[in-house]
């Protein structure tokens, strides 16, 4: 059975975390101590249960009635596996929304269907195409408090399609809903006879999942060098790790980046097993034939296939701290396990959440804001462009005094 990742966004209050409650409470899967602490701590005034409170669990979530932090919810059907990220709606959250969207195969975007498109759908759909998310559903909520107008529904799907064609986002379903009364979530609705598509539910389980599973590239990030200097192993030296793209085998030849050190590969190990090959994925333990230099942050991949390997990097990131960034910017890139320090060269443009176009270069950049940068790095790092290889073309950049992430970074 195959999995499903997916994450809620959209503006605050446009029913997130309700919508994610009414999927898990009419596709059963609620256990029945968990539907009682529900209903002890979440009858409101009309003494209905309120389903927001089962992904929205800190205190100051339930008394403001938002979402701050990202909550994860799992479930299942006899069709697929689920794994739910319910993101924030408020703009000073927007870094919680850019962290769980970066391991999403698919994104709900709830609209209001009394308010219409709003900033946030802006800023989360740009995220969403920064970010290469395939698939996205704008999920038209409160279609009850519309009185469940096609003409309403009919013209959120027209302004929401202008933004889809300016960020080329082609794989978009519309679907009209009430996560509050349950209308078009898992069960059709009577209410929503003109809508003849499927529900979200429907849609969900069938929907086609792409494989981010990469075997033409070898990208292997080292995180640890296993030394045991043991009796038995008193020369070993392995180089272990996740491999996050391509396939490789015993006897190939390899590089090690930055330094350019070239070698076989002698033996790897998977699962505590030595086999013949190992390919993305995968956790292994890679032994060299020759005693190169390594340390964590390296990258081993096939001699042929090098990624490029340079120091200015241009990218496109949005930034995530409260404090600006500005030109002569100092910070640490991490890109998997590599951390370097970095410098910010330039700001190119910034583009404008509303209209979607590119403005002339920013003094500065503040809070959620969507820049193009240039950075230089103290060494030469091996990297992707994000389009081609995210694993390796995803970056993030750390504050060296707070070590607080401040940015997430595409390179392009």
């Amino acid at each position: 059975m195959d999995m499903l990742r997916f994450i809620t966004a959209g503006n605050v209050d446009d029913g997130k975390s309700t919508l994610i409650g009414r999927l898990l409470f009419d596709s059963q899967n609620i256990l029945v101590d968990q539907l009682e602490a529900l209903e002890r701590q979440s009858r409101n005034q009309e003494g209905e249960i309120d389903l927001a409170h089962l992904t929205d669990g800190l205190r100051a979530e339930r008394e403001q009635g938002i979402t701050i932090d990202i909550a994860y919810k799992y479930f299942s059907t006899p069709k697929r596996k689920f794994i739910i990220a319910d993101a924030p709606g408020h703009i000073q959250y927007t870094r919680n929304m850019v962290t769980g969207a970066s391991h999403a195969n698919l994104i709900i975007i709830l609209v209001d269907a009394r308010h219409g498109v709003a900033e946030q759908t802006r800023r989360h759909s740009l995220i969403a195409s920064l970010l290469r998310i395939q698939q996205v559903v704008v999920a038209v909520n409160k279609m009850d408090l519309v009185d469940y107008s096609e003409e309403v529904y009919q013209n959120i799907a027209m302004d929401y399609a202008e933004i889809a064609k300016s960020l080329q986002l082609t794989e978009v379903k519309y679907i009209p809903i009430s996560a509050l009364k349950g209308d078009n979530v898992v069960r059709p609705s009577a209410a929503l006879s003109w809508y003849e598509g499927p529900t979200l539910l429907d849609f969900l389980e069938t929907v086609p999942i792409e494989k981010k599973v990469n075997l033409e590239q070898g990208r292997l990030p080292v995180q640890y060098v296993v030394r045991p200097q043991s009796p038995e192993l008193p020369d070993y030296r392995g180089y272990a790790g996740k491999i996050i793209s391509g396939i490789y085998h015993t006897g190939d030849a390899v590089s090690v980046l930055p330094g350019g050190f070239r070698s076989r590969i002698k033996s790897i190990e998977c699962g505590g097993k030595p086999v013949e090959f190992a390919y993305s994925q995968q956790s292994v333990i890679i032994e060299l034939e020759d005693d190169l230099d390594i340390s964590r942050g390296d990258l081993i991949v096939p001699h042929d296939q090098w990624p490029r390997l340079e120091q200015d990097l241009d990218l496109m990131l949005c930034w995530m701290d409260s404090k600006p960034l500005k030109r002569g910017g100092r910070y640490l890139l991490q890109l998997n396990s590599l951390r370097v320090n970095a410098i910010v060269k330039d700001l190119v443009y910034k583009l404008n959440v509303n209209s979607l176009v590119k403005e002339d270069a920013p003094e500065q950049a503040g809070l959620n804001d969507i820049i193009r940068a240039t950075i230089r790095t103290a060494a030469p790092i091996p990297f992707d462009a994000y389009k081609d290889l995210p694993s390796t073309g995803g970056a993030i950049l750390i504050d060296v005094t707070s070590n607080l992430t401040v940015g997430a970074c595409m390179i392009q």
